[in-house]
């Protein structure tokens, strides 16, 4: 399979991560667990990536940061149902422990690639050399 352009974003491959992790968990509830908070919280969680994808592929710097401000609404609903899931006690905590980790750290990133995103590159420019007289 060809590698896109998204798939190479280290934002994008910690939302496959999270995603992934969540899915696992979900995956060990009982029906009732799965079918109201797994559901939502699968949906929630592939948002993330899915957005930052779909931002890439938009065209425009516009387009691709309103798409990650999607994904960071997805992500604080990912953060509710995970809320709402521990109280339940669905997750144990070591699972709350890796999540931690994870999310911790997943909004400053996404944070600072919304920031990245259509700022130009300023060129190294070069300071002649003086010369003394």
């Amino acid at each position: 399979m060809i590698r896109t352009q998204f798939e190479n974003l280290r934002v994008y491959r910690l939302a496959e991560r999270l995603s992934d992790m969540v899915w696992t968990i979900v995956l060990g509830w009982d029906r009732l667990a799965q079918d109201t908070v797994g559901k939502q919280l699968v949906r929630a969680v592939d948002s993330i990536g899915a957005n930052i994808a779909e931002g890439c592929g938009r065209g425009s710097f516009k387009d691709n940061r309103r798409f990650v401000r999607v994904a960071r609404g997805s992500l604080n609903e990912t953060k509710h149902w995970l809320r709402r899931a521990f109280v339940r006690g669905l997750l144990n905590q070591e699972q709350v422990e890796r999540l931690r980790n994870i999310i911790d750290n997943f909004a400053p990133q996404l944070n600072a690639y919304l920031s990245s995103i259509g700022r130009a590159k300023t060129p190294q420019t070069s300071v002649p050399p003086t010369t003394d007289h």
